[in-house]
C-alpha cells in the first residue's frame, strides 16, 4: 500500500516505523514542514507501558528510546515552604527532539522516505492509497474537513504555559504558590540530567491579575522565577528558541473530539484525532497506541478493503481514547477547582490530587481505606521503596500474561490485532505531556 503521513512528529513517524515492520511491503513517505532537527517544546514524560508496547511492535525503536531517557523515581507536591507530600509513580523523561531524532533514524534504516521542510496546504495527491493526519491539535488539513470528521474543539478554563529550566528535578514536583491574585503552580519534570520542562498554570482570573495577559516575554519569565524562586534553586526558567518553532504562550487547553476517525482514504491518529489534557501524561502514549493500532489494521490489507481496516481501526482505539479523556477531564477539572482543595491539610491535598483522574468536578473524592493507607506508607523512603518493588513486579506479571503479536495475516475487512491500551499498575497520578 502506498501511504503518505502529514506530520513528522511522534505519532507520524512511529505510525511509520510501525507499518514497515509489520508490514515491509508498505510504500510509506513522511512529510515535514520543520527543518531536519528541529521540534517544538521541551521533553516528554513516560510509563513502562510506553516502551512495553514499543517493544512488541519494533524492539529497537524500544531500546533506543529506553537509552535516550532518565528514570524519575517518583512524584511529590510542595506547597509553598511546607514538606512535600510523596505520590509515588515512578516515569521516565526524554527530550523531545532526542524522541523526534530515535524515530527519524529508524524510520528512515526500515524504508521510509522522510521528508523535511515540505509543508502540506492540501490533502496530498500523487497516487497515494492512505493519508495519515499526524499533524497535531491544531491540524490545518483536518480543520478543513471539520464537518466531515464531526470535530469539536474545546478550550478549559485555566491558562498555562510551557517553559524550560536548567534545574534538574530530581522528582516530579506539582509546586504551588500563593500570591495576591491567588494560586499558582508548575509541573516540573527532568527530561535529561540538566534541563527540565516546567509547566506554569493558573486560573484565568489569577492570570489577568498578575499582568501576564500584558506581560512581553521577558517580564513574564523574571515574574515567574519570582514566585516559583524556592523550586528553581537558583536556575533560571527558559521560552523557546527560534529554532524551536517560536516562542512558547499562554494559552487554555483545547480538547479535541472527531465523531468520525476517518473519510475516504484519509485517516486521523495522535493529537489530530484526540487530545487529552496535559496533566496526565497520556498524550505521546496515545499516539504510539494510534499508530501501531492503524498499522496492525493495514497489515497486507489490499487497498479495496482499506475501508474495513480503517473502521476496525477506529473501533478498537475510541472506547480506548475516550476513557482517556474522561479522566483528563476529571483531572483538569480538579486543577479548575484548586482554592477549594487547598482548603485541605497537606497529605489529604496531596492524595486528592493524586485521585483527581477518577472524580468528575464537584463531587467528593470517596477515599477507601488502600488508597489511603497506600498514601500514608509511601510519605516514608522505605514504603516507597516497597511500593517501587511491588509495582514492578506487578507490571512485570502483567506484560507476561499479554498476548503477544502474531505475524498470522489477519482477514481483510473490520479486523484488528488486540493492542494493550490499560495504564500500567503503580502508575499512580500521572502529569501529562
Amino acid at each position: 500500500m502506498r501511504i503518505t503521513c502529514v506530520g513528522g512528529g511522534p505519532a507520524g513517524l512511529y505510525f511509520a516505523i510501525a507499518a514497515r515492520a509489520l508490514d515491509p511491503g508498505h510504500e510509506i513517505t513522511v512529510l515535514e514542514r520543520r527543518p531536519p532537527g528541529s521540534t517544538y517544546g521541551w521533553g516528554i514524560v513516560y510509563w513502562d507501558d510506553l516502551l512495553e508496547g514499543v517493544r512488541r511492535v519494533d524492539p529497537p525503536t524500544a531500546r533506543a528510546i529506553r537509552a535516550g531517557s532518565i528514570r524519575w523515581p517518583g512524584q511529590q507536591v510542595a506547597v509553598q515552604g511546607r514538606p512535600p507530600v510523596h505520590l509515588g509513580g515512578t516515569g521516565y523523561g526524554m527530550s523531545r527532539r532526542r524522541l523526534i531524532d530515535v524515530l527519524t533514524t529508524r524510520a528512515v534504516q526500515l524504508g521510509v522516505d522522510v521528508r523535511f521542510e515540505h509543508d502540506v496546504d492540501d490533502l496530498p495527491s500523487g497516487g497515494a492509497d492512505l493519508v495519515v493526519l499526524a499533524d497535531g491539535a491544531n491540524s490545518r488539513l483536518r480543520r478543513a474537513r471539520a464537518a466531515a470528521f464531526g470535530t469539536t474543539e474545546r478550550l478549559g478554563g485555566n491558562r498555562h504555559i510551557w517553559l524550560g529550566s536548567t534545574e534538574p528535578f530530581d522528582h516530579f514536583t506539582f509546586a504551588f504558590e500563593r500570591t495576591a491574585a491567588g494560586w499558582i503552580w508548575c509541573h516540573g519534570y527532568r527530561y535529561q540530567p540538566d534541563a527540565s520542562t516546567v509547566i506554569v498554570e493558573c486560573s484565568g482570573a489569577t492570570w489577568e491579575a498578575l499582568g501576564f495577559d500584558a506581560m512581553d516575554d521577558d517580564d513574564c519569565l523574571a515574574g515567574l522565577e519570582r514566585i516559583f524562586a524556592r523550586h528553581l534553586g537558583g536556575h533560571r526558567l527558559r521560552n523557546r528558541t527560534d529554532d524551536q518553532g517560536g516562542r512558547s504562550a499562554w494559552t487554555a487547553f483545547p480538547t479535541v473530539t472527531n465523531a468520525h476517525w476517518y473519510d475516504g482514504p484519509t485517516v486521523l491518529i495522535g493529537d489530530s484525532a484526540h487530545t487529552s489534557h496535559f496533566s496526565i501524561g497520556s498524550g505521546t502514549r496515545l499516539a504510539f497506541q494510534d499508530a501501531a493500532a492503524l498499522a496492525r489494521a493495514l497489515r497486507r490489507c489490499p487497498p479495496a478493503h482499506l475501508t474495513g481496516a480503517l473502521q476496525a481501526y477506529e473501533d478498537l482505539r475510541r472506547p480506548a481514547v475516550l476513557a482517556v479523556q474522561d479522566a483528563a477531564g476529571c483531572s483538569a477539572g480538579w486543577f479548575e477547582h484548586v482554592d477549594e482543595h487547598m482548603r485541605l491539610p497537606d497529605l489529604e491535598f496531596g492524595l486528592s490530587l493524586r485521585l483527581r483522574r477518577t472524580v468528575p468536578p464537584g463531587e467528593e473524592i470517596d477515599v477507601t481505606w488502600m488508597p489511603a493507607t497506600l498514601h500514608r506508607l509511601t510519605q516514608w523512603r522505605l514504603g516507597r521503596t516497597a511500593r517501587r518493588v511491588v509495582s514492578t513486579s506487578r507490571r512485570g506479571v502483567e506484560q507476561h500474561r499479554r498476548p503477544r503479536a502474531t505475524t498470522a495475516v489477519p482477514p481483510p475487512a473490520r479486523t484488528a490485532e488486540p493492542l494493550d491500551t490499560a495504564p500500567s499498575a503503580g502508575s499512580g497520578g500521572r502529569a501529562d505531556r
